[in-house]
């Protein structure tokens, strides 16, 4: 059981690398026994990584997943219905040291030049206000598509769109000052630019 559990949970990883890496394009059809021989691996725990990411939204109809200018619209505007109601939030209710911690986050994203660490610093900012939306399904929502927002922030950060750090402040200051209609405002403002940004790019 432990031995079929590590051969999913490799096959899991290894797939969904590839996949964030490039290295399997959207669009490119997955064969379970190409990828249980290429993994060395049963077919069976190949068999459950996809399924596990159709779960996550990487893989469709047994595809790499190739999300088309509506899908990535339908994707952000959940995610801008959700982190625009937790930042109103955030500014009520987030405590004076996790909003130290984001401006550190912030800051430590404007000095690296490594987009790993920004992309891990862009997440950690947006983790830390949906925290705050204090609603189960909300965070949970989030949480499923983390793997697809992972491969957006990607996009931004790499092809360095203009003030999505800047945005990052001003969106930690609305939240310190206690503005609950700016801080709303300001994410929604972001997200949007986000996507278009996306949709830019991919298309």
């Amino acid at each position: 059981m432990n031995k079929t559990r590590t051969a999913q949970t490799i096959a899991y990883e290894k797939i969904r690398q590839y996949i964030l890496n490039g290295q399997y394009e959207g669009g490119t059809k997955l064969i379970e026994a190409d990828l249980a021989e290429e993994l060395n691996v049963s077919r069976t725990p190949v068999r459950e990584a996809i399924r596990r990411l159709e779960q996550e939204g990487l893989i469709k109809n047994k595809r790499v997943l190739k999300p088309s200018a509506s899908d990535i619209r339908h994707m952000f505007e959940m995610r801008i219905l959700i982190e625009g109601y937790a930042a109103s939030k955030a500014a009520k209710y987030m405590v004076n040291d996790t909003i130290a911690t984001m401006r550190s986050s912030i800051e430590r994203a404007k000095t690296n030049d490594d987009a790993e660490e920004i992309i891990a610093e862009n997440k950690l900012f947006h983790d830390m206000i949906v925290q705050e939306v204090r609603n189960p399904i909300m965070v949970e929502t989030v949480d499923r598509m983390q793997t697809i927002i992972y491969m957006f922030s990607k996009t931004v950060v790499q092809h360095e769109r203009p003030f999505l750090l800047d945005e990052h402040q001003q969106i930690c200051e609305a939240i310190a000052n206690r503005d609950v209609s700016g801080a709303s405002t300001l994410m929604k403002k972001h997200l949007e630019a986000d996507l278009e940004f996306v949709v830019n790019v991919v298309g």
